[in-house]
């Protein structure tokens, strides 16, 4: 099979599974991610499916692991500002 036809199946097959996790997993898990709470932008997940669409998976897998990092320390933040609430903030990229 040749690289192209090998990288546009697992492409398709992320962006699948993205679908499904947002459709049947994200909805029942009860946190939204922090990098949208924080930012107000879109969430992991829809950042992923956008960068898969948009770019090659070599550029995918580059830059997702940067958001999930960033995803990370916006958990952190989101924890501290609610300390003292008794919120508990779980980022999306576990067990980064």
């Amino acid at each position: 099979m040749p690289a192209t036809t090998v990288e546009s199946f697992a492409k398709h097959a992320a962006i699948a599974s993205l679908n499904a996790y947002q459709k049947h997993l994200s909805p029942r898990k009860g946190f939204s991610c922090p990098h949208r709470l924080l930012y107000g932008n879109e969430s992991c997940s829809d950042y992923t499916k956008q960068v898969l669409i948009n770019q090659d998976l070599r550029a995918a897998l580059k830059l997702v692991p940067s958001r999930f990092q960033a995803c990370k320390v916006a958990a952190q933040t989101l924890q501290r500002q609610q300390a003292s609430s008794g919120c508990i903030v779980i980022p999306c990229c576990i067990p980064l």
